[in-house]
């Protein structure tokens, strides 16, 4: 058997596909390893990326269905207990253990515009105030729903890098504090940044039926090493603590928490359907949507862009970003003891196609740009591929291939992808894409 799971190839997830396609049927161990396992030769990863497909290394993936103790996972019911024990080893191993969440939230609306985007939006703003061990911290949101809407609507909610007045040039949006200079310094956003993220297509959203929602990463922790100590995990640190420990969350678990937050408040709004909220994520907020998603199952669909290593891509594969290369320059995303993996990556004992199986059975979709090969497109594909058996077992679609499809021919199942022209960002195409998606599993009530 355990020979069997070290020398069985990629080759084996296509087998299964194709046997459970044609209603073929084999033992539950065999189909198991077959189905979770990528072979392969240790590949050295170092600070230089690789863009070469044959350096990129062959490697054994650890396996969504099969216990920590070695045994199979059959049923709905063991996938519960498996869950937790997942859950548990990318705590300890890659994000930390966040706090638990806090037992209520305070919140102030504080603009409220029916009229917004030339009368097609209602436009709300909101300060949410949570509880921490060392007094309350709070975040921004701001929320746009179509004026059109007769009912709550499905809500996109996202993170976003320079201020909520950075996603749309509506000069009602409230400037953000952002941290800029050398060292960073806190600082009102300008007038000038309004407008200037283009990653948000919020009338593009809204025309659609959609809402969609958004708070500055940054309210939360900001994006440099050391930034724990101007954000909330320095609230959180148990007596006795100078710095986090070795298990304790990084950045990602803070943005991940606040979140969560947003999501608190979403349930009381009653603009929204909270039931179907979906959270969405670019690049470090890419990786941030995964674990945010895996972590709160209240989510109802997950969208990661352009999420690379760290979020969809998959750590033991030898391409683009690597992880020697997130530990001199990245380290706080994390928590610390991902950092002794870094030259031993193949004995991490968690991998993102199990990450993205946390999600299941929820709906997930991920992409990937031609340009954008430090992402490794072709690696966030692979783990796609290797999370399908854990959403056939709870009775939802996988990919339905493992044939990495060619440029701008998205798949859309329960596991969506697409691979398109251009370079790391979140363009139009990519919206459409996923506001489809979102048509597929958000709207059918």
């Amino acid at each position: 058997m355990h020979t069997l799971l070290r020398t069985t190839g990629f080759r084996a997830v296509t087998i299964l596909t194709q046997s459970l396609r044609h209603g073929w049927r084999a033992p539950v161990w065999l189909a198991v390893a077959l189905a979770c396992l990528v072979p392969m030769r240790a590949a050295g990863q170092g600070f230089t990326p690789n863009y070469d497909e044959s350096k990129a290394g062959t490697f054994t993936l650890p396996a969504p269905l099969v216990f920590n103790d070695g045994k199979p996972v059959t049923s709905a019911q063991e996938w519960a207990k498996r869950r937790a024990e997942l859950l548990e080893l990318f705590e300890t191993n890659v994000y930390g253990h966040s706090p638990a969440p806090p037992k209520k939230i305070r919140f102030k609306v504080f603009d409220l515009d029916k009229k917004a985007l030339d009368g097609k939006a209602i436009r709300k703003q909101v300060t949410i105030y949570f509880a921490t061990p060392k007094g309350t911290a709070h975040e921004d949101l701001l929320l746009y729903v179509p004026a059109s809407a007769t009912k709550p609507v499905p809500v996109i909610l996202m993170l976003n890098f320079g201020g909520n007045q950075s996603v749309n040039s509506d000069p009602g949006i409230k400037l953000g504090t952002i941290w800029a200079g050398k060292p960073p310094v806190r600082q009102q956003a300008p007038e000038s940044s309004r407008g200037k993220n283009t990653d948000f297509e919020i009338e593009k959203v809204v025309a659609r039926g959609y809402g969609l929602a958004t708070v500055n990463y940054a309210d939360l922790e900001p994006d440099f090493d050391g930034g724990w100590r101007c954000g909330i995990r320095a609230m959180f640190l148990k007596p006795g603590q100078t710095e986090p420990g070795p298990e304790d969350w990084g950045a990602i678990g803070a943005w991940s928490y606040g979140l969560s937050c947003a999501l608190d408040y979403l349930e009381k709004d009653k603009l929204v359907d909270a039931a179907r909220v979906a959270v969405m994520g670019h690049s470090r907020l890419g990786k941030t949507a995964l674990w945010a998603g895996a972590l709160d199952t209240r989510f109802a669909m997950v969208i990661s862009n352009c999420s690379g290593r760290g979020g969809a891509g998959l750590w033991r594969r030898n391409y683009g970003e690597t992880l020697p290369r997130m530990k001199q320059v990245f380290p706080y995303w994390f928590c610390a003891n991902l950092m002794q993996y870094a030259d031993k990556i193949d004995q991490l004992p968690v991998d993102s196609n199990e990450l993205i199986s946390l999600i299941a059975p929820r709906p997930i979709y991920i992409n990937g740009a031609q340009k954008d090969q430090w992402a490794d497109p072709h690696g966030m594909f692979m783990a796609a591929v290797a999370a399908g058996p854990v959403y056939k077992l709870l009775g939802a679609e996988d990919l339905g291939t493992d044939q990495m499809p060619s440029l701008n021919q998205p798949i859309m199942h329960t596991i969506g992808y697409h691979y398109r022209d251009g370079k790391h960002a979140v363009t139009a195409y990519d919206w459409d894409q996923f506001l489809t998606f979102a048509d597929m599993h958000l709207r059918a009530q």
